[in-house]
């Protein structure tokens, strides 16, 4: 059986990743999880990825690598630059969560608005689209807003409140191509948001998992 490691930072990743995961791929698969808060909360709270960070990631990812996956799935796009710094000290493919959609916005569209609730996944989002645009010489317009309190929300369980305060804000959003929901914590709504909006709106997680699957498929 193929197998694979995942490693979450927000709670409603890891009770959901898995399990849409398994139903969209449609064949046996064993999953490995690791879940580490912390590595979302404190660059938050310090406003910087530490040393110490990069240091405890590298452990997470190393401890994942050490069952022998095929392939390493981080979820928190937040730790998406740090995962491409990593990547040379390991054998193993690992895969940040947000790869595939931003190579997905940069081909759809010139103009691109950010959505993220945490204040720490803005600088990486948007120095992840800039990266994949460079990538096909392409120029794009970003313009990215954080939202604390649906992050706090999010943190409580109050799911409710921080789908209502962020669908009512992508209702708002004019004279964009596209809008990049930054965090998977937020991928739930590209769904819901396509009968607010005429504008493309694009999560992670459908597009990382699309990946994930045909990967599987060429082992």
């Amino acid at each position: 059986m193929k197998s694979i490691a995942l490693i979450h930072t927000v709670k409603p990743i890891l009770n959901s990743f898995a399990k849409s995961l398994k139903k969209n791929i449609r064949q046996e698969l064993k999953i490995y999880e690791i879940y580490d808060d912390y590595l979302a909360t404190n660059p938050g709270e310090i406003g910087y990825f530490s040393k110490d960070n990069k240091k405890r990631l590298y452990n997470d990812i190393l401890n994942c690598s050490l069952a022998k996956v095929s392939f390493i799935v981080v979820t928190c796009s937040t730790l998406t630059p740090i995962v491409e710094e990593l990547r040379p000290f390991f054998d193993i493919p690992i895969i940040a969560i947000d790869d595939e959609m931003c190579k997905i916005a940069v081909s759809r569209a010139n103009r691109i608005r950010v959505l993220s609730t945490a204040k720490s996944t803005i600088t990486p989002t948007v120095e992840k689209l800039k990266k994949e645009a460079k990538l096909i010489n392409k120029t794009v317009e970003i313009f990215a807003t954080d939202d604390e309190v649906s992050y706090k929300f999010m943190k409580e369980g109050n799911l409710q409140k921080h789908d209502e305060r962020l669908l009512d804000q992508i209702k708002k959003v004019e004279n964009f191509d596209v809008i990049v929901l930054a965090q998977a914590s937020m991928a739930h709504l590209a769904e819901p948001a396509k009968g607010l909006t005429n504008i493309d709106v694009i999560g992670s997680i459908p597009s990382c998992q699309q990946k994930i699957k045909q990967l599987l498929l060429e082992e």
